[in-house]
């Protein structure tokens, strides 16, 4: 079980980095299922891990490397995308209303690991919150949601190409254009609220290095 809850792990790494390429070439349904299946793993790994008391050191840090990069990797990839795409689909559509929230979110990552590799300097641990539904926990959970959303998003153009569904493949593309837009932003929320608990965090475990 050991090694099923790794390749969980390891899987999510690798789906990150095929995803770039996906995008890239735009294979959005294979974009689309990758981030589902690597989404869907985060929480079966947990939950195995936990069911089976198989947790480990490698384990956690493979877990935490692997969310980070599906969401990073695809949000960069997908603003990229939807910033060259989207004018065109949807005429006036202001891209900075995707743009702005993933910027700040990576800017979040950066923010909290070099909060991290300084406590490690001073040998001192900040740990990831354990709750099941911490703030962190939401942030991902809603950085997930949002993505699988406009990553579907993408996929209705294909869609529209037959004329039988093309009416429902625009009202699909437009809703979920919103439903991505508003769980970002709530993803945003969520992001800077964790990025204040981490920081007064840090501020307590300071207090280890000046004694």
């Amino acid at each position: 079980m050991k090694f099923f809850v790794n390749f969980l792990s390891a899987f999510r790494i690798a789906a990150a980095f095929a995803i770039i390429l996906t995008l890239m070439f735009g294979w959005y349904w294979t974009s689309f299922i990758l981030f589902v299946l690597g989404s869907m793993s985060d929480w079966f790994d947990g939950y195995l891990a936990r069911k089976y008391n198989v947790c480990t050191k490698l384990g956690g840090v493979m877990d935490h490397i692997g969310d980070k990069l599906i969401v990073v990797n695809t949000m960069i990839m997908l603003s990229i995308v939807l910033t060259l795409v989207l004018p065109m689909l949807m005429p006036g559509f202001p891209v900075w209303i995707i743009i702005i929230p993933v910027i700040i979110m990576i800017a979040r990552e950066l923010y909290i690991s070099g909060l991290r590799e300084f406590l490690g300097t001073q040998k001192i641990e900040m740990p990831v919150p354990k709750a099941r539904f911490s703030m962190g926990k939401i942030k991902t959970t809603l950085q997930m949601i949002s993505l699988c959303a406009l990553l579907f998003m993408m996929c209705m153009p294909s869609l529209a190409m037959y004329p039988a569904y093309e009416m429902l493949a625009s009202n699909i593309f437009v809703i979920m254009a919103y439903v991505g837009i508003i769980v970002l932003w709530l993803a945003l929320v969520a992001s800077l609220w964790s990025a204040t608990q981490y920081t007064f965090t840090f501020i307590e475990k300071l207090k280890q290095v000046k004694k």
